[in-house]
């Protein structure tokens, strides 16, 4: 099982549903994916919900619509638990020739292709989005 996958796909379902809100179980690095969407634009707002203990939490995420399309239109997984995609900073590829962006695991977190080359970072690619 891939939870960030499992991720990706409620969020594309969400969607293609036209639903408002999405709900899945919390973990660091979901909240940190889910956070590096919503300051590129391409979610409303996230919201932690539960009690303190991890196995309880949820992430509820707040999809976003533009004149009723969604924002993102297409969120695809590169890095699989079966076959890890690796970048050095110097090969860090671009989604839709800088239109989109691409999601890596570095060193200091998760975040986009454009500050991951800003501080020169390699990393994870984990996924590309636009």
């Amino acid at each position: 099982m891939d939870p960030i996958s499992d991720l990706l796909t409620i969020i594309r379902n969400g969607y293609s549903a036209k639903k408002e809100i999405v709900s899945v179980n919390y973990s660091k690095v979901k909240h940190a994916l889910v956070n590096t969407l919503r300051e590129n634009g391409y979610l409303d707002d996230i919201k932690i919900e539960g009690k303190k203990e991890i196995a309880n939490k949820k992430l509820v995420i707040t999809l976003k619509y533009i004149n009723n399309t969604p924002a993102i239109t297409s969120i695809k997984r590169i890095s699989k638990p079966s076959v890890r995609i690796y970048s050095s900073r110097h090969k860090i590829p671009t989604s839709l020739s800088g239109t989109g962006i691409t999601i890596i695991s570095t060193s200091k977190g998760v975040m986009t292709d454009k500050k991951a080359r800003k501080e020169k970072l390699g990393g994870e690619i984990i996924c590309k989005v636009y």
